[in-house]
């Protein structure tokens, strides 16, 4: 039988989060066409492009225009689609139940930046309970400042609660129990007690995690199951003297319960990397509060951390568009369609 394989054809916007990592990788992949795309061009440009892609390396959602999410409206402009490649771990861009039906796979670079937004966490737990973004600023406002009445509290010996103890909630864990002397329990309701132990911390109930905890730190992607799972019920629950933290994605709590609940002191202050549009607005009402830190989502961008989802996504790419199952594959349901489609669109079966 004749071999019918055709070169693969991979786009992707703008730039990738390590160009130069991107291009090492992909530079001799001799079955994969790269194309970068511009959210500047005419649209029907991109849409003709997007036509005959067969690979989709997506945008995190900060950057992403609206136009380019990976729904079924994409699917549909664009019939010759294998796979869309989220940037990191977090795929909320991606519709994965229409990319499942239409035989689409989805995959994601989880564990690539766990260390980076890990660390982040910790960081802002340590600077809501050391004052120190609040004591910064006032040291700029004020020539003379009383620096009794910023007294802050250290974190050993304190309890951490984190919700969802995957890659990035092991590595906190490990980090506040090894590093800091910390208490560390966890809620997660897809893995089993020995495994929440195995992984370093006391297994609880999530009404417990949220009443116990002194530091809360959300470490769950944001799901139809989990977005705005977090509001008024779960910060009244909270000690008065504990932090919210939220390094995962913005619309799992409840920005307006949040803001409610620091009003009515129901809590001491809260760290927020995510919010559910971002960059938040400068009239954001949480930005309002001086015991609140915010970042503009940048918990996964270290340098050493863009670097390797870059080679993650690049690595996984090569393996997707030879035909082989990805290492990171977040829907595998979708497996067996896409293997026919796969063999239709580049004249080769993959290799199950």
């Amino acid at each position: 039988m004749t071999d019918q394989r055709r070169k693969a054809k991979l786009v992707y916007f703008e730039r990738w989060a390590d160009d130069a990592a991107a291009e090492e990788i992909l530079r001799d992949a001799s079955h994969i066409e790269v194309q970068r795309l511009r959210y500047a061009n005419e649209r029907p440009r991109n849409d003709a492009i997007f036509a005959g892609a067969h690979g989709y390396q997506i945008q995190s959602r900060v950057e992403l225009d609206e136009a380019w999410l990976g729904d079924a409206d994409l699917l549909a402009r664009a019939p010759n689609l294998l796979a869309i490649s989220s940037t990191g771990s977090g795929y909320d861009v991606i519709d994965v139940e229409a990319c499942t039906r239409a035989g689409v796979l989805v995959c994601n670079q989880t564990g690539g930046n766990a260390r980076a937004v890990a660390e982040h966490a910790v960081g802002l737990m340590l600077a809501l309970s050391k004052r120190i973004v609040m004591t910064n600023d006032a040291v700029r406002r004020a020539p003379d400042v009383d620096r009794f009445i910023f007294t802050g509290n250290n974190i050993e010996g304190k309890t951490v609660g984190i919700l969802g103890i995957g890659n990035i909630g092991r590595i906190t864990a490990r980090i506040c129990r090894d590093g800091f002397g910390m208490k560390v329990i966890a809620h997660d309701p897809y893995l089993d007690p020995a495994e929440i132990e195995a992984r370093g911390a006391t297994p609880v109930s999530r009404d417990a995690l949220f009443a116990a905890a002194d530091f809360i730190s959300i470490h769950c992607p944001r799901t139809e199951e989990t977005f705005g799972s977090i509001g008024l019920p779960e910060f009244s629950r909270m000690k008065p003297t504990a932090f919210f933290v939220n390094t995962a994605r913005g619309g799992i709590h409840d920005e307006a319960d949040l803001a409610q609940a620091l009003t009515d002191r129901r809590l001491a202050g809260a760290g927020l990397d995510v919010f559910l549009e971002e960059p938040p607005a400068p009239d954001h009402p949480l930005l309002a509060f001086d015991n609140v830190i915010a970042n503009p989502h940048i918990a996964g961008m270290s340098a050493e951390s863009q670097t390797a989802i870059t080679r993650y996504a690049a690595s996984q790419w090569i393996e997707i568009l030879a035909g082989r199952r990805p290492p990171r594959l977040v829907n595998p349901e979708a497996w067996p369609r896409f293997r026919d489609r796969f063999e239709d669109i580049l004249g080769f079966a993959p290799v199950d």
